[in-house]
């Protein structure tokens, strides 16, 4: 029905509804926004609803503590798919489900309005959009401009590793990003001083903003590929290992990111559950990683580790 590496896209894509903007800021299509209340509801039901959107052409997603918020273009929208998508979910609870028709409209203005604005992190480092214009003086300004790809700094993920990695040592680091996104994570390394960043990304859409959030902040330097794990062969192994995933991705993947981690090296992994850090630790032992700590943000969470 679906798989692991869906459910990674869903849950690093669907935070935020900066991905449905891309597609209409070029077509300016008419979507249908889907409502779908669950009871009860959790973030594994609203998670997996959207996987079984995905595989039926819904391209953005929005969930909160009642359920889920889904977005299809009007062309594509079929209401009878709703049967079998209940049908399939694996939970028992109750869905209800009611749409609307939302026309077409300047979705840059309406993001910069209501979604992504600037946000600073420890009064060290800035993260805003090109369009933004009134921001603060900090040691670390970072120009996103997200389209498809998740990471703005607003998601707790995102932030805690961020937190890292204005505290940690960079000069002269070499560093991996798993999974880059946006690219913020790896740009920050390099602004930080790193010495080699990869980049890593697996979707098409994510990767070319990756290479366009670089260029913007004039990091050149930055090394960033189309792929998934089986890329990190072609990768010198590095200092510092970044993978913002999720669990049941990470956890199938340590093998081949231990590989790419020296000796000594500090891995960084979050995109899960502070419940979730026994599986992460267990399945990271038989790599050689040693677990060093972790911080948390509203149950979300980033674990060291050092191999």
């Amino acid at each position: 029905m679906f798989n692991a590496a869906q459910i990674s896209v869903i849950q690093r894509n669907c935070i935020y509804l900066q991905n449905i903007y891309y597609h209409k800021t070029y077509t300016m299509n008419d979507y249908v926004e889907v409502r779908l209340d669950v009871t009860p509801c959790d973030e594994n039901h609203t998670d997996i609803l959207a996987a079984l959107l995905c595989d039926r052409g819904y391209e953005s997603f929005v969930p909160d503590e009642n359920g889920l918020t889904a977005y299809i273009k009007k062309e594509q929208f079929d209401s009878s798919v709703f049967r079998q998508v209940t049908a399939d979910f694996p939970f028992d609870a109750t869905i209800d489900v009611k749409w609307d028709t939302v026309e077409g409209r300047d979705w840059n203005s309406e993001w910069e309005k209501n979604y992504f604005q600037p946000i600073v992190v420890d009064d060290m480092c800035v993260i805003h959009s090109s369009f933004h214009k009134d921001i603060p003086s900090l040691p670390y300004d970072i120009v996103i401009d997200p389209k498809m790809a998740f990471g703005t700094g607003h998601h707790q993920t995102t932030s805690l590793i961020i937190k890292r990695l204005l505290e940690m040592p960079m000069e002269n680091k070499s560093v991996i990003d798993m999974g880059t996104g946006t690219g913020i994570l790896a740009i920050l390394a390099a602004m930080r001083g790193a010495s080699r960043v990869d980049a890593i990304e697996i979707d098409e859409f994510a990767h070319t903003n990756a290479v366009e959030n670089v260029r913007l902040n004039n990091h050149p330097e930055i090394n960033v590929i189309l792929g998934d794990a089986t890329a990190l062969d072609s990768i010198e192994p590095a200092d510092i290992f970044l993978a913002n995933i999720n669990r049941n991705i990470i956890t199938g993947d340590i093998a081949s990111y231990s590989a790419r981690l020296r000796d000594g090296g500090i891995m960084i992994l979050s995109g899960f559950y502070e419940d979730d850090i026994p599986v992460i630790n267990a399945e990271a032992e038989k790599h050689g990683l040693k677990y060093v700590d972790h911080n948390t943000r509203d149950r979300w969470v980033s674990v060291m580790l050092k191999k």
